[in-house]
């Protein structure tokens, strides 16, 4: 029986040794043990959605699926600890059973819970974090097989490097997150040019809890989204019309339009224009973790990039130039999100208020030219790559960008003196060998 593995976007393929799926955190610690004695690498894996090749590995692939859901409530507090195999959408579901809620997520629900805050996955809003942010205390299955319970106040410096750790410090078994009491969402999108977006993002970025914006290449044209907490109770024909938006416009239309692309590129900037007179507007209102959600069923291969905030608006006007110039033939609107500062030590929001700009392209498109064009853009603004994007970055340009680089290390070569959560992607990110270029890793794909 084959263990081959692959990503959402079949960009990263692997066949470990084994596959292992633990149900609890003493079989954790014990694959852990075992994979020591045999001289086996390990990796995580959580829903596959990173384009990097993180979990990739010829040793043991540990897959968390089985060891999920909530496994203890302090209402006083505010505070659930989940096991870290639990998915983001499931999570929602049972906190607001709960009456709690996540204070923000990103736009796909489908990760596990460790996965999300191990590669720094955000959603949109200047007051907000990214989930990693949202994280009080966490468990850490170390080499040996050795537990260690995680807080600001109970080993501290190893907290914050765990905080967003790529899974190179051991395995996250277990998750405590700081809540906030359920509430619902008003969500309103609308057309708008890029020019009068620019021209009001400080307004849109401070008076909205939730901004974030899409622009179609080769037009004026963007989709605004705000997203406001409210008491309107949800209405199910607004529901049913973002649904149908989703899944028909967005995803069956997007699949559609890509399949042309794919087929004639030359079409590419008069489709890109067509997406662009499509963009409607709307509104809904749910609870929070359905809101923030939208279904992403067309593949694509993404590079996305933190700036700082002041850099934002020079960065996209730049992107949309250069894409006009070189003709690149990109249809995927370019994602626009703005996130708080953090003080974790692999966090790319570290020390800075960010603005991060995702750029796609269509599977089985090719996307290096268009994404070294655009990393050149971004390295300018002093970006810092999203560690689950394809990016170029060598671990010498990674030093430079992250203040806390070397206490990472220092954590790392403690928790883990002889790299048995390494794989050959985070031993050139860390040690400087060669490299990363994962942003070509998908070139046949």
């Amino acid at each position: 029986m084959s263990n081959r593995w692959k990503n959402w976007s079949e960009s990263v393929q692997a066949e470990p040794q084994e596959i292992r799926y633990p149900t609890s955190q003493e079989e954790i610690s014990a694959i852990v043990k075992e994979a020591e004695a045999r001289h086996l690498k390990v990796r995580v894996v959580g829903a596959g959605h990173s384009f990097t090749p993180l979990v990739q590995t010829d040793g043991i692939l540990v897959n968390l699926d089985r060891y999920n859901g909530i496994e203890a409530v302090n209402r006083e507090k505010g505070q659930v600890t989940v096991r870290a195999g639990t998915r983001l959408k499931a999570l929602g579901k049972a906190l607001l059973a709960c009456g709690l809620a996540q204070p923000n997520l990103g736009d796909i629900d489908v990760q596990s819970i460790a996965g999300a805050i191990s590669t720094g996955t955000h959603g949109t809003g200047a007051t907000l974090g990214s989930l990693s942010t949202q994280v009080a205390g966490l468990t850490l299955v170390t080499a040996g097989g050795r537990v260690l319970e995680c807080t600001e106040e109970n080993n501290p410096e190893i907290f914050k490097a765990a905080q967003v750790s790529l899974g190179a410090l051991g395995i996250i078994s277990k998750v405590t997150l700081q809540l906030v009491p359920a509430f619902r969402l008003r969500y309103e999108w609308r057309r708008e040019s890029l020019r009068k977006c620019l021209a009001n993002l400080e307004q849109y970025v401070r008076d909205n809890r939730h901004f974030e914006f899409y622009w179609a290449p080769y037009t004026d044209t963007v989709l605004l989204k705000f997203q406001n907490p409210t008491e309107q109770k949800p209405d199910s024909q607004k529901n049913f019309l973002r649904w149908f938006n989703d899944m028909v416009m967005d995803n069956g239309a997007l699949w559609v339009v890509s399949e042309i692309s794919r087929h004639f590129p030359q079409y590419v900037p008069d489709i890109s224009r067509v997406i662009g007179a499509l963009i409607s507007g709307g509104s809904d209102v749910n609870y929070s973790y359905k809101i923030f959600a939208t279904k992403r069923m067309v593949k694509f291969n993404e590079m996305e990039y933190n700036l700082p905030v002041e850099n934002f608006s020079q960065a996209i006007q730049e992107v949309d130039e250069t894409i006009r110039q070189k003709r690149f033939l990109v249809h995927f609107p370019v994602e626009c999100r703005f996130v708080h500062e953090d003080d974790i030590f692999l966090s790319p929001a570290y020390g800075r208020a960010s603005a991060y700009i995702a750029v796609h392209m269509y599977k089985g498109m090719e996307h290096r030219p268009y994404f070294e064009a655009m990393e050149d853009i971004f390295k300018k603004y002093e970006g810092r790559p999203h560690w689950g994007k394809m990016h170029n970055r060598t671990a010498e340009d990674l030093r430079q960008l992250y203040p806390e680089w070397e206490r990472f290390q220092a954590v790392r070569q403690e928790l883990d003196p002889e790299g048995l959560f390494l794989n050959d992607h985070l031993k050139t990110l860390f040690s400087g060998t060669s490299p990363v270029s994962t942003a070509n890793a998908a070139a046949a794909n």
